[in-house]
């Protein structure tokens, strides 16, 4: 769904306290307390603690030799905590955001993607490159409540980058440097948060294709990911 084609605030129907909103030129998650999170984000990327994650929209024309400055500044204005948030660069339509959300006896998920894919490459062919972070790009947060074992953490990353690839090639997004179909763009981001929550009474251990936990992340990444760049073009 995409709440904030008519809407600018969202809260999680699954999972109570998590809380969407686009404000100006950003969207910010809340979640009811700090998640153990896992990214290559700009800003606090690796292993953080933060209960703010953010996608800010910047112009195509972004060009930094110091975005985390950039964003701690943003986020003074904001007056976010900085200390407490993740947050990734973006260029695509935030209205445009897709989120999915999922739940179990032993888990609950939420995924929101946004995209803008006119960079979209191929890994593993032959391209141009670049030696700064440059916008445009398939940003992901994928936040869960329950227990993740850190493995887990990385194979739910797996996953979710697997769905990603499954969507675009579905779609039949090609890397225009070489005709080829895209697995990405040169700049896509993931970020991944668990809040630890033992209510559930499991520890999950893996997030594969085959688990439940890896099953349901496959689908919010994939449905996410497909209508976020399907409808990325639209008013």
């Amino acid at each position: 769904m995409q709440p904030f084609r008519s809407e600018t605030r969202f809260e999680s129907r699954s999972w109570e306290g998590v809380v969407a909103e686009l404000i100006d030129d950003r969207i910010i998650i809340r979640t009811p307390g700090p998640l153990d999170t896992l990214s290559n984000s700009v800003y606090r990327g690796g292993r953080a603690r933060a209960s703010h994650y953010v996608n800010w929209r910047v112009p195509l024309t972004y060009n930094s030799d110091d975005p985390n400055r950039d964003i701690e500044r943003q986020l003074c204005q904001w007056q976010c905590d900085a200390s407490q948030s993740v947050v990734l660069m973006t260029a695509a339509k935030l209205t445009h955001a897709s989120i999915i959300e999922a739940e179990d006896e032993r888990f609950r998920l939420f995924c929101l993607t946004t995209a803008g894919t006119g960079n979209a490459a191929r890994a593993g062919s032959q391209r141009k490159v670049y030696e700064a972070w440059r916008p445009g790009t398939i940003n992901t947060f994928l936040l869960f409540d329950g227990q993740l074992g850190e493995p887990a953490m990385v194979n739910a990353l797996m996953t979710a980058v697997e769905a990603k690839a499954a969507a675009l090639q579905d779609i039949g997004l090609c890397d225009s440097d070489n005709g080829l179909i895209a697995t990405g763009t040169t700049t896509d981001a993931i970020v991944i948060g668990a809040s630890g929550n033992r209510s559930y009474g499991a520890i999950h251990g893996y997030a594969g294709t085959a688990t439940s936990v890896g099953a349901a992340v496959g689908r919010l990444v994939y449905e996410s990911v497909h209508e976020s760049v399907r409808t990325q073009h639209q008013p």
